[in-house]
């Protein structure tokens, strides 16, 4: 982040940036149970700031929390409230919005027992995740080593943050040979996801993600699949391996913090001619016009600021 805002909405006040603090001993901090969420606030051609699918990204994180058994101690509309609320006290027109609720201090051992639920609310400027060159030319990946986790282990459908160990270590992986990001194989060897994305491709004009098994269902995933359909492109979820990724004639990332980011390089094979592909151009700048206002179809997907 390159300023640090005001104000974090914590446990339901506003506190000072840096006074939004957490005891040593919180329980999440040591066993990894806790829920999260990645939100973006638009700057829209008209001026007015808009959060992208607000809604849906706080059901999934009262989703997450089910899953995980965290009784997160405020409702839906307290928690959106307290958004919009936050962005407006820190005049922030684009953002990036990191709820996460987390298990306090009280009994220590890996059962939580009865210690308290704990909910925060942080908003900052951040641009694109992997730069603006990213988002234009594309980015370079490689397949990691590390698995993405197993269904029987682990629980895919939520935003746990211990699950996120295992996107961590992929992505120190791949970085520290020189690649953008990672991209993990489910257990069957199958193309799963990226550290903190979905991944499509384009094979003969039809455009192709993982079915929801082992990978997270992604909100952005969810809305580029929606925009395919409107724009006609042959959409389908279907397990592909890593080596027709390797042939396909374009592929790409979504995400909240990524949004819909270029693939030009898997493994040191070139995709397609190494460019951004035509079906890629045209799904991102579509949705850059639905997250900027420009697209009078998906007004849904935005909650006004003002």
């Amino acid at each position: 982040m390159s300023t640090k805002p005001n104000k974090i909405w914590f446990d339901g006040k506003l506190v000072p940036w840096d006074q939004a603090n957490i005891h040593v001993l919180s329980h999440t901090l040591h066993y990894g149970l806790g829920v999260f969420e990645g939100i973006r606030a638009y700057k829209c051609y008209d001026n007015r700031t808009a959060v992208f699918r607000l809604k849906e990204h706080i059901d999934r994180l009262f989703s997450s929390a089910h899953i995980a058994q965290i009784n997160i101690p405020f409702t839906k509309e307290e928690v959106r409230d307290a958004t919009i609320n936050l962005l407006i006290t820190n005049k922030l027109v684009e953002a990036y919005i990191r709820p996460i609720s987390f298990i306090g201090a009280g009994k220590m051992g890996v059962h939580p027992g009865e210690n308290p639920i704990h909910l925060a609310i942080a908003a900052y400027p951040w641009g694109a995740y992997f730069g603006g060159d990213g988002v234009s030319r594309g980015i370079r990946v490689k397949i990691s080593s590390f698995t993405r986790m197993n269904v029987a282990s682990f629980m895919t459908k939520a935003k746990v943050s211990g699950n996120y160990v295992n996107s961590v270590k992929a992505k120190l992986e791949v970085t520290s040979l020189g690649y953008d990001e990672a991209i993990m194989l489910d257990t069957e060897g199958y193309v799963a996801e990226g550290t903190g994305e979905n991944i499509f491709i384009v094979r003969k004009g039809a455009l192709k993600t993982p079915p929801l098994t082992s990978v997270l269902e992604g909100i952005t995933r969810d809305c580029t699949m929606e925009l395919a359909k409107d724009e006609g492109i042959e959409m389908e979820a279907e397990r592909f391996t890593r080596d027709e990724l390797y042939i396909a004639d374009e592929a790409f990332l979504t995400g909240t913090a990524a949004e819909i980011t270029p693939i030009r390089e898997v493994d040191n094979r070139k995709i397609g001619d190494g460019k951004p592909g035509k079906i890629t151009k045209r799904l991102q700048s579509r949705f850059f016009d639905v997250v900027k206002g420009k697209d009078s179809k998906f007004l849904k997907w935005l909650e006004f600021v003002n």
